[in-house]
């Protein structure tokens, strides 16, 4: 007897682990071909370059850059040459007889380069430049921010796949519950023919039973066309054809609570508004930057000269070190301040009440699995009831010391809380389900 116990147990405890172990395998499918974290993921991504770009802002940037200028009219600059030359040049001729000194011309140079090029590289790099510091832990915090996000939907992702798979399995056993009835009521069909033909029972009680038949048949449609609706969201869920097959496996036990079920302190909301807040302490620090200058240091190499001409002439280099100091803006930057520091504020307010929002939620999850224990807890008193009621007036409806309408109504009992009791045992796990959301306990790998 005691080996016979032990295997039992040891049989429900298998078949625990098992379905356990497969619900799991279908959670991790799902966190990992969801479209929607998917999505989300892509966006982390995104985030994560972004903050690549921001953390590279201190590094030197070198740019290529050339002009070339074709120019005819505008201002000219008049040069009198000649004027000033001139009588010098005749002079030297007549002193020395000869004509080595030619008369010059008056010249008017036009201030727009004609066929002029200048071409360059410069190499730049900021030395101080607090905006670029506070910005590169802003990008830092959004990236821990979207990180944060895919955890809360990764967390009510598995949820939702949970609650699906139970409700497939809610809908998978109905179906085995009807069929069951069926073969009850097929039976009781052909014991009322059976008394009709000895003329033991009226027409009445045979139409009544082929109507039973009838109900209990379109009952198990109803039940089928409810357990594709259920795949259909479970699968959708996985990012999977509608129809796929689900695996299916026996829960005849009830989740157990823990201690640590009260607790929300790992819930990713909270963690999503302390960063936030850092977020906000960075933006106050990037409208108090202006405070510091901000200096540069910049080198150009290139060539610049006419008619595309490239020499030791043409070269040359042009460094130097500049400076910006936002010294007055009428106010707009304490303004600015003053509106991060109120939103800060909220935030604290805001992190107050989603710690008081997230307990009741834990408290309200907690005290609804309670109740759906003690439903069940019911449903299966309920139901032993029912099975050896049905079973007393079947054996006095044959022997003819019960009316067929007693044998109904114990009949309709017997399936009634058979449905009632599948209802409340996968309910506790879907209520259970819930209570894991709250306090954020399943293990995401």
């Amino acid at each position: 007897m005691k080996k016979m116990l032990f295997l039992c147990c040891l049989w429900i405890l298998t078949g625990l682990v098992s379905a356990q172990t497969k619900l799991n395998e279908y959670i991790s499918e799902g966190l990992k071909s969801n479209e929607v974290l998917n999505q989300r993921k892509i966006s982390l991504e995104r985030s994560l370059w972004a903050l690549k770009e921001a953390k590279n802002l201190y590094a030197p940037s070198v740019t290529f850059g050339a002009n070339y200028y074709r120019a005819d009219g505008g201002r000219t600059v008049d040069f009198p040459i000649g004027d000033l030359l001139n009588p010098v040049y005749q002079t030297l001729n007549q002193l020395t007889g000869s004509d080595k000194f030619p008369q010059l011309e008056n010249q008017s140079i036009l201030l727009n380069p004609n066929d002029f090029y200048d071409a360059r590289f410069r190499v730049s790099m900021p030395l101080i430049n607090a905006e670029i510091q506070h910005n590169k832990r802003i990008k830092q915090y959004q990236y821990d921010l979207q990180k944060t996000e895919i955890s809360i939907y990764q967390r009510e992702l598995v949820k939702d796949v949970k609650k699906a798979y139970f409700q497939y399995l809610q809908a998978t056993k109905a179906i085995e519950i009807y069929e069951n009835a069926q073969k009850i009521v097929t039976e009781s069909n052909r014991v009322n023919k059976s008394l009709f033909n000895n003329q033991k029972v009226n027409r009445t009680v045979v139409t009544r039973s082929d109507n039973e038949l009838t109900k209990i048949e379109s009952q198990i449609k109803v039940a089928q066309e409810n357990q594709k609706n259920t795949q259909a969201y479970f699968n959708f869920l996985l990012n999977k054809p509608l129809d796929s097959p689900i695996q299916i496996e026996e829960y005849s036990t009830l989740p157990v609570l823990k201690e640590s079920d009260t607790e929300v302190n790992k819930r990713e909301e909270l963690s999503k508004l302390a960063t936030a807040t850092q977020v906000n302490n960075e933006v106050t620090a990037l409208s108090k930057a202006y405070l510091v200058p901000k200096v540069n240091v910049f080198a150009d190499l290139g060539s610049q000269g006419f008619q595309w001409k490239f020499n030791d002439k043409t070269r040359y280099y042009f460094a130097g070190i500049s400076l910006e100091w936002n010294l007055f803006a009428s106010g707009r930057n304490i303004q600015k301040i003053k509106q991060n520091e109120l939103d800060g504020k909220i935030l604290s307010s805001q992190i107050n009440q989603t710690n008081n929002q997230l307990q009741l939620q834990a408290q309200t999850s907690i005290n609804t699995f309670k109740s759906s224990l003690a439903v069940y807890e019911s449903n299966m008193a309920q139901q032993k009831t029912a099975i050896q009621y049905y079973n007393d007036m079947l054996k006095l409806y044959k022997e003819g010391q019960a009316l067929y309408i007693e044998l109904l109504d114990a009949q309709n009992q017997y399936i009634s809380t058979q449905l009632q009791t599948n209802i409340a045992l996968f309910d506790t796990w879907m209520k259970y389900a819930e209570v894991e959301r709250a306090n954020a306990s399943f293990n995401i790998e």
